[in-house]
C-alpha cells in the first residue's frame, strides 16, 4: 500500500513521521524561511518542529498536517525572538559592567539559560501575580505601593506574591528532582 493510497495515520508512528516529512518539511522550510527572512534559522525551526510531533507521538489528520506544523512552528518562532530579546537585554546589563568582572562564555550561556526558565516561570504566571512578584523582589516596593499601581487590595498583592513564589518554589524543586 503506498502513502498516497492509505492515510498517514494506518501507519506506524515512525513511518508517519517519515511520511508527514516527506510531504511537508520543504513547505514548511520555505515558510520559515519567508517569516525569519533567513534559510539557517529557518532549518533549525523546521528541525525542531519535527523534534516536537516525535516528542508528542500526536501526528496530525492528512488534511490538517500544514496547519498543526504551523501552529508548532509558530510558537517556536516565538520561543526564538523571547530567547532572543532576553539574551540581548542580559549582554547589554552586561555591557555596562566594568569588564574584568565579565563572565566567561559557558557562564554566559548558563545564566542565559537560568533567565530563560525564569521567564518561562513568569510567563506562567496570571499578569497580575507575575506584576506583583516583579514590582516586590525587583523594584522593592511594597505591598501597599502594588496594591495601588494595580488597583487590588494589599492581601491580593500578598496573594499574588505568594502565588509567584510558589511557581518559583515548585520550578527549582523539579529541577532538583
Amino acid at each position: 500500500m503506498s502513502a498516497t493510497a492509505a492515510t498517514i495515520a494506518d501507519f506506524p508512528l515512525n513511518q508517519q513521521i517519515e511520511a508527514l516529512y516527506a510531504e511537508h518539511h520543504g513547505w514548511l522550510r520555505g515558510w520559515l524561511r519567508k517569516k525569519l527572512g533567513n534559510a539557517f534559522d529557518a532549518a533549525d525551526l523546521a528541525h525542531d518542529t519535527y523534534l516536537r510531533i516525535m516528542a508528542t507521538g500526536r501526528i496530525p489528520e492528512t488534511g490538517e498536517s500544514r496547519r498543526h506544523l504551523t501552529q508548532i512552528a509558530n510558537g517556536l518562532v516565538i520561543d526564538l525572538y523571547r530567547r532572543r530579546q532576553i539574551e540581548a537585554a542580559y549582554l547589554e546589563a552586561l555591557a555596562l559592567q566594568p569588564e574584568q568582572t565579565a563572565p566567561s562564555e559557558e557562564v554566559r550561556a548558563l545564566i542565559i539559560e537560568a533567565l530563560l526558565e525564569i521567564d518561562a516561570i513568569l510567563q506562567g504566571l496570571a499578569p497580575k501575580a507575575r506584576t506583583a512578584l516583579l514590582m516586590c523582589r525587583l523594584d522593592g516596593m511594597s505591598y501597599r505601593e502594588i496594591a495601588d499601581h494595580l488597583k487590588v487590595s494589599p492581601s491580593s498583592v500578598e496573594k499574588y506574591v505568594a502565588a509567584g513564589l510558589l511557581a518559583c518554589y515548585r520550578a527549582q524543586h523539579r529541577q532538583d528532582s
